[in-house]
């Protein structure tokens, strides 16, 4: 008999990585590999799991930029180069490791896994995810959720309440127009919270988001049955908590699944270890080496040295995983059940990519996981949030904490002494913005465009991708780029816009290079006046 239920939840997430003006960009790369390694993977393990009649539940949140990248016509056509040099590379491998019983299955199967890429993305999907994902929902097995529009870091964004309703207004519109329907629910930008944003998802018609676990820990009152049941906040939205031992099982680098030694190592790649005359035409034209996705060895252990990985033995470790994650799912819920006066509730969110991606056995891990949760065990059922809340089962009141699921867990990773620098500007760009819309409300033409665009600018600069990778130190140099470029181009644009000296061939390129969000209105940053944001124990009405 079930005693409580298990929500996954997925969210797939890239910043917007178009880059035109260049024929190779690394940044391009991230978002070829995430669809390569991961959303097409885990859309066919949906699939597997649909035709063969497994009652799953699968929460994914898709990113707004994200989902305007899967839209986009150049990227579609640049991901068909990015295939068919790899599919270049694998009959190449395949001829190389002829003979080699350790590496020639490897290769034999890298080679199948592009071409199913190749013939899933633009044979059966015909270049579209969107419908792909709208379908799979249709089933009712899966539930789309969305994010901020630029997955801006709504707490820090919150000096103007207008600029964070833009980017969740914005949000729940591309999503009710691509999949037929509004979104339930949210994944706050880095699960983060502060005081009155829940007003704000409540205007939205939003039912519920995510915190992590301390986010409602420390609510104010103290919740009784922590994370094991969702909040109902002082807006009226349900706030689900993160578990922090389903997390930590999948998550984390020494205790989690993916270190297995068992498991591909993602780090040993031919592309650093094969001579450049072989390599060469495959990886960065200016000779750097970078990761081509053909990786030979195992995790093997903590030192450099790696052993062949064995295709066999990773998918033993992948079963056991998956039936370790359910008995541990089990006692879980069998604990909790005997602890509280309701069926308790398993909230286990992970980003998108660490599934095929960073974690290659990922979503095949999925898959099997859910075919034992279905047949082998009646402990607990798998649920998305929206089912749970429509089960009418009483929540906890309480105003969740100001919180994120960054390190240490608050606002530190965005805003430090590495990138403090660039808030100023954000605010004001976004009180301009906010004046512009005041100043020029019924604007067309020319002006509209500008004025558009304007908007669009702001809301790339407004990232938390951004602030991120300075904290990270990974690529600081390309993020500050990006800030400076889309705030340059918005200042410049504000002034011409306001000298009535609007470049029309220079918009018309900022038009055709940040192009997402074709049916944006400007006038989406104007006051929202029914709102009511908490700041500082105090209502405001903006």
């Amino acid at each position: 008999m079930t005693k409580g239920y298990l929500s996954l939840i997925l969210h797939a997430h890239l910043p917007y990585v178009r880059h035109p003006e260049y024929t190779y960009s690394l940044e391009e790369k991230w978002y070829f590999e995430a669809l390569t390694e991961t959303y097409l993977p885990l859309l066919t393990a949906m699939e597997n799991l649909h035709r063969d009649k497994v009652p799953y539940r699968l929460t994914v949140s898709l990113s707004p930029t994200l989902v305007a990248m899967w839209q986009d016509e150049y990227l579609k056509e640049k991901y068909r180069v990015y295939l068919e040099r790899l599919l270049d590379l694998a009959d190449k491998e395949v001829a190389r490791t002829a003979g080699d019983p350790a590496f020639a299955p490897l290769a034999q199967d890298y080679r199948n896994r592009f071409q199913n890429a190749y013939h899933n993305f633009f044979n059966k999907y015909q270049g579209n995810l969107t419908s792909a994902f709208r379908r799979i929902a249709e089933t009712s097995c899966v539930e789309l959720i969305t994010c901020a529009a630029t997955h801006g870091y709504l707490p820090l964004l919150n000096t103007q309440p207008e600029a964070v309703y833009a980017q969740l207004s914005l949000a729940v519109e591309q999503h009710t127009t691509l999949f037929g329907k509004p979104p339930a629910g949210i994944w706050l930008p880095e699960c983060a919270y502060e005081y009155g944003v829940d007003s704000i998802l409540k205007e939205l018609g939003i039912h519920y988001f995510f915190l992590d676990t301390h986010g409602i820990l420390f609510a104010k009152p103290r919740p009784v049955f922590g994370v094991a049941s969702p909040l109902l906040t002082p807006a009226g939205v349900a706030a689900f908590g993160r578990d922090e031992e389903s997390s930590k099982q999948v998550w984390s680098k020494t205790e989690g699944y993916p270190g297995d030694f068992d498991y591909r190592d993602f780090y040993r790649d031919i592309g650093f270890d094969l001579p450049l005359d072989y390599i060469g035409s495959y990886i960065h034209p200016d000779g750097i080496r970078v990761h081509t996705g053909f990786k030979y060895h195992r995790i093997t252990g903590k030192t450099n040295h790696k052993e062949p990985y064995n295709l066999d033995t990773a998918r033993s470790r992948i079963t056991e995983h998956a039936g370790n994650f359910m008995f541990n799912r089990e006692k879980q819920i069998e604990y909790l059940a005997g602890q509280i006066d309701r069926p308790p509730i398993v909230v286990a969110p992970y980003d998108a990519e660490l599934f095929g991606h960073w974690w290659y056995e990922g979503p095949a891990w999925l898959e099997d996981f859910f075919r034992k949760a279905a047949y082998d065990q009646e402990t607990f059922q798998p649920i998305t949030p929206g089912e749970y809340l429509k089960l009418g089962l009483p929540l906890q009141e309480a105003e969740p904490s100001s919180s994120s699921w960054g390190n240490k867990g608050y606002h530190e990773v965005w805003l430090n002494d590495k990138n403090d620098w660039l808030y100023r500007h954000l605010h004001t760009a976004a009180e301009r913005m906010i004046r512009a819309v005041s100043d020029f409300p019924n604007a067309a033409g020319k002006q509209k465009a500008a004025l558009t665009q304007l908007g669009r600018e702001l809301l790339l600069a407004q990232a938390s991708d951004w602030p991120f990778i300075i904290t990270s130190g990974t690529m600081d140099r390309y993020a500050r780029q990006r800030i400076e470029d889309h705030l340059v181009r918005f200042i410049r644009l504000h002034d011409q816009i306001y000298n009535n000296t609007v470049d029309e061939s220079w918009l018309q390129a900022l038009q055709d290079k940040d192009n997402l969000f074709p049916n944006l209105d400007y006038r989406i940053f104007a006051p929202a006046e029914k709102i009511q944001l908490k700041q500082a124990g105090a209502c405001l009405t903006i």
